[in-house]
């Protein structure tokens, strides 16, 4: 969708996309950098919000959800034009959202679910995000006992991969094929979390795990670790994000899927939406935007991108877009599966 969220919008009023945005500030709350995935973002955002001849400034919150309250009303005194929010915590945010309505200054939720109408809801399809994990590690063990080492608990997305992981996995437990034996959110999504939460559930398991479902790459990294440990490598384990680390995993083969979300193109939608807006488009003229109903029923105005499955078998399709460089990809790798063979 390069350009066209913003050009198409502007361009038919017969202006140039750069002298609609040339005066437009817009303004970026991260939740966190912890993750590798949020500077490929920045990095988006910026790129596109320079090529439309708009000013970009940011605050990172560091896993704060009071921290980024403070931050973004210091970007509202800034003078932002738009407001771009990766929230810590849905439900915290609902205060900056209010300041920001407050100054007649339009919202991007990113990414992450904030329950107020009056933010635009930009994500990928999250729910499809863990049917595609589920499926990946169902069709590695099909039977066995499971793992689900879920995402962080304040993170609404946790709930929407853990819902669509269990819609692919619901036949095989209710056949009996398929056990869960230890559930867990991971705090704030951090590896270390993940792998002692994983840790704990093989102790009381004593070991005996067949699959491993995980939210995303780092929970997977985690998980990992701590199967590792224990002698276990190979047990099939899904991730999401395309982490570099993550996919040199899949080539490696520890670890069986990660859901690819380009957040290059998340990003630059991101940027062309929040000019938009600063520039008077409603919500519902975004291109592609839906009406969509959150699970708490909350109608919000969103735009749902779609995700892609990596496994060993399409690892090509990563190095073909430009995600990682081949040799990234197969450092270490050994007769791996294409392109590390």
């Amino acid at each position: 969708m390069h350009k066209t969220v913003l050009a198409a919008v502007l361009a038919t009023a017969g202006f140039s996309v750069a002298a609609q945005a040339q005066d437009i500030t817009v303004g970026v709350s991260w939740s966190n950098f912890q993750e590798e995935r949020w500077k490929t973002d920045e990095a988006a955002i910026r790129a596109a919000l320079e090529e439309a001849g708009a000013r970009y400034i940011s605050a990172d919150a560091q896993s704060s959800s009071s921290k980024q309250l403070s931050d973004i009303e210091s970007l509202i005194a800034q003078g932002v034009d738009a407001l771009i929010i990766l929230a810590q915590d849905s439900q915290a945010i609902g205060p900056a959202v209010q300041a920001a309505a407050d100054e007649g200054i339009p919202v991007v939720g990113y990414d992450r679910l904030i329950e107020d109408p009056r933010a635009f809801y930009l994500t990928f399809d999250n729910v499809e995000v863990g049917r595609m994990q589920a499926r990946a590690v169902l069709e590695q063990a099909p039977e066995g006992n499971y793992v689900m080492i879920k995402g962080s608990p304040t993170d609404p997305n946790a709930d929407f991969l853990r819902g669509g992981q269990q819609e692919v996995l619901q036949e095989a437990i209710d056949a009996g094929r398929i056990t869960i034996v230890g559930e867990a959110y991971t705090d704030a999504w951090l590896p270390a979390n993940a792998q002692r939460n994983m840790e704990q559930i093989l102790t009381a398991q004593d070991n005996n795990v067949d699959a491993v479902v995980a939210s995303n790459d780092g929970t997977a990294g985690g998980a990992i670790a701590a199967l590792t440990a224990q002698g276990m490598q190979g047990i099939p384990v899904s991730g999401q994000d395309g982490d570099h680390a993550a996919l040199n995993r899949i080539a490696l083969g520890t670890q069986t899927v990660s859901v690819w979300k380009d957040a290059r193109e998340l990003g630059r939608n991101a940027a062309e939406i929040a000019v938009a807006m600063a520039n008077g488009t409603e919500m519902a003229d975004i291109e592609g935007a839906q009406s969509w109903t959150s699970p708490s029923g909350t109608e919000l105005t969103a735009l749902f991108l779609a995700p892609i499955p990596v496994t060993a078998e399409n690892l090509d399709v990563v190095v073909e877009a430009g995600w990682i460089t081949q040799e990234a990809l197969c450092q270490g790798v050994s007769g791996g599966p294409s392109p590390c063979n």
